[in-house]
Formats: structure tokens, sequence, C-alpha cells
């Protein structure tokens, strides 16, 4: 890893533990966006995730039991790395980066994948909503476009969240 990457991975790992959203309960708000990008991206699964160093864990989630996976199978890790635009791999079984991925060869049989990442005010990349097919498909522009939106809601959120928590520890 070169030096200059190292130095925005920590960054941006030490944006994400400010959150201190890691590992908390399910809350109904982040429940309900997973649902509705569920609704309107009309996939079988939706999530919201936090990517640290080791794995990506689900804030909240619809269509998977799982609560975190590794990093290093991370579709969402992908993600992060292009955090000014959508992430979308239309067919995982013909794209390089996925062919040999668990999740694509196994369960949950991945074959769609679309996520848009969740960017601090300071422009870290912490994230993803997403939504996943195990069907081959592309989101349409109206679907894009309210994926688009409901990540900007759950980074409304997180900041809300910890502001509040800033304000009682003080």
């Amino acid at each position: 890893m070169d030096t200059y990457y190292a130095s925005m991975e920590k960054r941006r790992i030490n944006a994400l533990r400010d959150f201190d959203i890691l590992d908390t309960t399910p809350e109904q708000p982040y429940d309900d966006i997973v649902f509705l990008a569920s609704q309107i991206c009309q996939t079988p699964i939706a999530l919201i995730t936090l990517v640290d160093e080791d794995r990506q864990w689900f804030k909240a989630k619809v269509g998977l039991d799982i609560h975190e996976t590794p990093r290093n199978q991370a579709f969402c890790a992908h993600a992060i790395q292009q955090p000014t635009k959508m992430f979308e791999v239309e067919d995982a079984t013909k794209d390089p980066r996925f062919i040999d991925n668990p999740l694509v060869t196994g369960a949950p049989g991945i074959r769609f994948y679309a996520g848009v990442p969740l960017i601090a005010a300071t422009g870290e990349a912490l994230g993803t909503v997403c939504v996943i097919d195990r069907e081959p498909r592309t989101l349409t522009m109206a679907q894009a476009t309210s994926l688009s939106a409901l990540g900007r809601l759950v980074m409304s959120m997180l900041e809300m969240r910890r502001e509040l928590h800033k304000d009682k520890a003080n």
C-alpha cells in the first residue's frame, strides 16, 4: 500500500470511528431506509454498510441474515474507492473483480450490485447504501436518483446522531 493511500485510509477509518456507529443495535429509521431502497429498486436485498479495516458491517439490512462480511469480499469496499458516484455492477459473473468472489459463487448469489457511498462532511466515504439482486440488471435513472437521495438521508442522520452524542458528552 502506498503512503498516500495509507494516509487517506487512516483518515477514513478515523472519520468512521468518530461517528461511533459500528456494532450499534438496529434502529428503525435506518431499517426504514433499507426497506425503501429495496422497494424502490425492486431488489431482494438492501443494506446500509460501514466499511472498517477488516469488514463491512451492516447497520441495517433487508434480505440477509448475516451482520457483516470480510472487507476483501465486499462490493462496498470498491464503491467507497469512487466516492463521487454510484458504483454499479450489472452482472458480477462477468466482472473480473467479482467473478471468483464467494458472495457471487455461493450464498447469497450476488449478480447485481448498486451502491452509493456515504460521504462524511469532511469528504471520507464511510460505507454505502446499496441494493443487491440475484439476477443481472441495471437501475433506472429514477431508481439511481432515489438511491442517491437515500444515501444523503442516511449521511444526514449519521451526522445528526454524532452531534447529539457530542452534545450529551459535553
